[in-house]
């Protein structure tokens, strides 16, 4: 066979302006704020008319719920490349560092996965499982190093490295004054939890 089959190549087709779409939907959030997102500016970035976005996305909310998807794909892809340390601790550091950074370092992003900025919007199942594996992925690596926790204590664990990085949105962005702290409240909440002291 000389070349693809017509079917091939209108998927790729498909798939390369679906990509361009997210890719102009993800400029606009980064540059006026994802709640500020139109489609016609979309379109007007990509260089169609409004109505034909409506050829690859149902409506607007189905493009956040894309974006949605692959931003907690790309968290879940970072989670599985950090090594994390035996020590449950050191463990519990780490997996709040690696999330800290990447959610401090993308407004929009960190907005549609973690902050109820779109009025009616919720994600479908399929764009919200990368979120729950991540977190399932996350009580599995601290089940593996000894870590006993109850859903309360996740839901703590969870608010805690949350409420910092907003603090540090809110009030340093760009910066660490809220970053400089994690450690220091990763440990309260190892002490909560009954973790014994590494130097112990």
């Amino acid at each position: 066979m000389l070349g693809k089959t017509t079917s091939t190549w209108i998927t790729d087709r498909r798939a390369t302006a679906r990509r361009k779409i997210l890719d102009a939907a993800w400029t606009v959030a980064r540059e006026q704020g994802v709640a500020a997102l139109t489609l016609r500016e979309v379109a007007d970035r990509v260089g169609i008319r409004a109505p034909s976005l409506y050829s690859h996305f149902d409506s607007k909310h189905a493009i956040y719920d894309a974006m949605f998807g692959e931003s907690w794909q790309e968290l879940l892809d970072v989670n599985r490349a950090a090594e994390l340390p035996k020590s449950p601790r050191a463990a519990l550091r780490v997996m709040a560092r690696t999330y800290f950074d990447f959610a401090t370092a993308d407004l929009a992003r960190h907005q549609l996965m973690d902050v109820r900025t779109i009025p009616g919007f919720m994600p479908s199942a399929q764009s919200y499982a990368p979120a729950i594996t991540a977190l399932d992925e996350g009580i599995q690596q601290m089940a593996a190093r000894g870590i006993r926790a109850d859903a309360a204590d996740i839901d703590l664990y969870t608010a805690v490295i949350a409420g910092l990085v907003n603090q540090q949105w809110a009030n340093d962005p760009g910066g660490s004054r809220w970053g400089r702290l994690l450690e220091r409240a990763i440990d309260m909440y190892a002490d909560n939890i009954g973790l014994p002291r590494e130097d112990s």
